[in-house]
């Protein structure tokens, strides 16, 4: 067992090269496939209205996680308001892009324990948060796709929902305090009293509001037809579009190698919509929605700083509240 992990420790940085090499060929074959069919694409002036709109609605998307976040760290009996957990997280989010794709947890790890919660809560938080992320993805991607390996993502969350229940949860953590030393005992309090339902409906809400906000990044690009929805899209593909960007979202969330899901998210999306679009319009989908994104989590970072220059007079006992 030893022998596999240091062999699985020592091919971990090579993966991670692997799964990038592979994905930009991938994205570099299709660009120079259909590199024409999306350069001639034109926006129109609606176009512009509808990615504003994505812009907007991406946005409220970054900040209502703010605000979910703040709710987990009370299930860990930590008194944040939202407010401040809106702040610290359109902060500290903009920094998933950095290599590593960790330094947006630790920059809010740090940011609570200086607000004066517990460091073994804020830990937690930044864990349960991508579970729960990954169990709404897979919750949303499996309504309207048709995949072949259903059972497998079904069971893929029941392992994601039992990961956050308290009696799970709770047993892991009764067996770090043990493996700790006297000094570094985690707080008894510390401790899920309840399953997390409100979380993850909060979660389920975010990457929903993340689907609308790509659904209007296409809708910005396929022109208007009177026979479908406004940009051409036909009602009954609303499902599998939203699905199948909750699928890609998931997989840039949880493989390796891609910082804010970049590349993965791009390879995936075009692989799963380019047999029931135009390749040149699923290329030009992507490479918006990916600015739109950017210019969301930039934005918000930029608001939160605002905010928090305003608030500067804010003590940790402000952070109490809803």
């Amino acid at each position: 067992m030893t022998t596999l992990k240091r062999l699985v420790s020592q091919l971990k940085p090579y993966l991670r090269w692997l799964i990038l090499g592979g994905t930009l060929f991938f994205l570099g074959k299709v660009l120079k496939d259909h590199w024409q069919e999306a350069a001639a694409l034109r926006l129109s002036r609606s176009s512009w209205v509808y990615l504003a709109m994505a812009l907007a609605v991406t946005l409220l998307a970054h900040v209502w996680c703010g605000w979910v976040w703040s709710w987990i760290l009370r299930e860990f009996h930590q008194p944040a308001s939202g407010m401040w957990g809106i702040r610290t997280y359109l902060k500290t989010n903009i920094a998933k892009y950095l290599p590593g794709n960790v330094w947006h947890f630790y920059g809010r790890v740090w940011a609570a324990k200086a607000a004066g919660f517990s460091l073994a809560a804020a830990t937690l938080s930044v864990l349960m948060e991508p579970l729960l992320m990954a169990a709404a993805a897979l919750t949303i991607s499996l309504i309207g796709y048709p995949f072949t390996n259903r059972e497998l993502q079904g069971l893929a969350l029941a392992i994601g929902l039992v990961a956050v229940h308290p009696r799970f949860l709770n047993s892991l953590l009764r067996y770090l305090n043990r493996a700790k030393s006297a000094d570094d005992i985690a707080e008894p309090a510390l401790q899920l009293r309840r399953y997390p339902l409100l979380p993850l409906l909060g979660e389920l809400s975010f990457v929903a509001l993340r689907g609308a906000g790509f659904l209007l990044t296409l809708l910005a690009l396929q022109p208007m037809q009177s026979s479908s929805l406004a940009g051409g899209i036909a009602l009954e593909q609303i499902p599998l579009v939203l699905s199948v960007f909750s699928f890609a979202w998931l997989l840039g969330l949880v493989i390796p190698g891609a910082p804010g899901g970049l590349g993965v998210f791009e390879a995936t999306t075009i692989a799963l919509l380019a047999p029931r679009f135009s390749p040149g319009s699923v290329l030009s989908l992507v490479a918006l929605y990916r600015l739109v994104s950017i210019l969301a989590e930039a934005g918000g970072a930029v608001l939160a700083w605002l905010s928090e220059r305003v608030h500067r007079a804010d003590t940790p006992d402000d952070y109490s509240g809803s």
